[in-house]
């Protein structure tokens, strides 16, 4: 009988909103038993912080270095980690020794696999000494290695997820965070995924400039204002779209300058409508349409995104609760089950996922001992 882990998965995802943390027994292939889930959000100087060390990152040439304030953020990272691991266990009342490992994603600062680079910032080693449970990380690099994008991770996880809902296939996972993303999950075949364009973070970064807050909290802005046809048009006009998947981006590789003259209402509804667009955009690369979309991540609680996805879908709309998930909890679930999986030396990402020649495992193992 496969060995079940319990293992806990830790995620901080482009968005910057905060840590996700999520509790999962797993064998890392169809076992999945969901347990506690928490997030930690960022302090508004912890989040500035962050936005400076991905402007520092855009200079980066090697994945290693940590000039200005990348290491400050990195060193936040590392601690803000710590910190919620211990608050979580203290809470729900789960003693170090009953895990058996932990999934930590870090920060991604800089995604340019063009250049075989991807940075996610936080010392591994260092979370699995300060709370004694052994540490999976750099999941991303062996991908890279193999000639994949290093993104998106998920897939995998989205496939285990599709395999237990007793839903009729294919359905395909939509993950909303500061990047989008998709898997396609048809019975029999790997999955199929890439990034689709943005998610919060152009919606996300409107806000902050224009208003001083984090994101459009449940939707207000763009549900009180009117998509720009032309604006959304010149947004959807990049190059992207039209790039067949396995394919990823970074976060800021889209330009928001279409929505610039734009009242805020109006810019924050086009840029919710280009989210669901450039999911859909995707459509026309499957082998075959999906029955349903289940969405997931942060992007699932903002209504305008979900109402433009739906309003503008060919199938039916569904979020993760429907299926009785978490949809924040997903992808730090996703961590938990892919470090399990890094530990049995099973795939990560497949040449459908990612572009890497065959199944790749990746991940290090840092022992807390």
């Amino acid at each position: 009988m496969p060995k079940i882990f319990r293992a806990i998965g830790a995620m901080s995802g482009t968005s910057m909103d905060g840590i996700d943390l999520a509790f999962l027994e797993t064998d890392g292939r169809q076992t999945l038993k969901f347990g506690p889930t928490a997030s930690y959000p960022f302090a508004e100087g912890e989040r500035a912080l962050l936005r400076a060390a991905m402007d520092a990152a855009k200079y980066l040439a090697r994945r290693e270095d940590r000039p200005g304030p990348l290491a400050e953020a990195e060193a936040l990272i590392t601690r803000r980690h710590v910190e919620a691991i211990e608050d979580f266990l203290a809470s729900e009342k789960i003693k170090p020794e009953a895990v058996d490992l932990v999934g930590f994603h870090g920060q991604t600062v800089a995604h340019r696999p063009e250049r075989g680079l991807t940075v996610q910032i936080g010392d591994g080693a260092a979370v699995a000494r300060a709370i004694g449970i052994d540490v999976a990380y750099d999941l991303r690099a062996a991908d890279l290695a193999a000639g994949g994008q290093g993104a998106p991770l998920v897939p995998v996880y989205h496939r285990a997820l599709a395999e237990v809902s007793g839903a009729a296939l294919p359905l395909l996972f939509v993950n909303i965070g500061g990047v989008a993303n998709m898997t396609h999950v048809a019975a029999g075949q790997d999955p199929i995924a890439c990034d689709t364009g943005p998610g919060n973070a152009l919606l996300d970064d409107l806000m902050l400039a224009r208003t001083g807050a984090a994101m459009d909290a449940d939707g207000a802005y763009a549900l009180s204002g009117k998509v720009d046809e032309g604006a959304l048009a010149a947004l959807m006009a990049h190059s992207y779209f039209s790039q067949r998947p396995p394919k990823s981006l970074d976060r800021n590789e889209f330009s928001s300058a279409p929505i610039a003259a734009l009242a805020t209402p109006d810019a924050a509804a086009t840029l919710a409508a280009f989210t669901a667009s450039g999911i859909l955009a995707h459509l026309k690369f499957l082998p075959e349409a999906p029955r349903m979309i289940v969405l997931c991540g942060g992007g699932a609680r903002n209504p305008a995104i979900v109402q433009a996805l739906a309003q503008r879908a060919p199938c039916p709309v569904r979020r993760a609760e429907d299926f009785g998930w978490d949809s924040q909890a997903i992808e730090a679930q996703a961590f938990a089950f892919l470090a399990v999986r890094s530990v049995k030396g099973l795939p990560l990402t497949f040449p459908t996922t990612t572009g890497a020649r065959e199944p790749t495992s990746g991940g290090v193992l840092a022992w807390a001992g």
